[in-house]
């Protein structure tokens, strides 16, 4: 949810519709995703969470040239997850391309526009909501 290299930074899930940037925290030796308004606190993302960016999203190649990836949607994932000590958490293009999050310029701004479903959400939607009983 938040990669390996963010555990000295404190986190909290993301929520739908909230506004988020790239940024690089204080204590960490990564960047990642936080409030604009609290950037002291890592934004983590389940797989599956798509974000909206103002602008197309823009990365670091070659640890030098910044490049943009030509999309403004993205959708979040993780890969290498057998490698503990490499980074994990992506965003993945229309095109299929996957960019490191640590990769990404600092300063961007993007919207939460859905979480993924889990196990929980799923079984809400499935149990039927109560009926309200008469009034005797």
């Amino acid at each position: 949810m938040c990669d390996y290299s963010l555990h000295a930074v404190q986190s909290r899930p993301a929520k739908v519709g909230e506004k988020l940037i790239s940024t690089s925290f204080r204590l960490a030796s990564t960047s990642g995703f936080a409030a604009r308004d609290n950037r002291e606190v890592a934004v983590c993302l389940l797989p599956g969470t798509e974000l909206a960016f103002e602008e197309d999203v823009k990365y670091y190649h070659r640890w030098i040239w910044a490049k943009k990836t030509g999309f403004r949607v993205a959708r979040f994932r993780q890969v290498d997850t057998h490698l503990p000590d490499h980074h994990h958490d992506a965003l993945e293009f229309p095109d299929g391309k996957v960019v490191l999050i640590t990769l990404l310029t600092p300063g961007q701004h993007a919207e939460v526009l859905q979480l993924p479903i889990t196990r929980e959400s799923a079984d809400r939607l499935r149990s039927p909501a109560p009926h309200p009983q008469p009034a005797a």
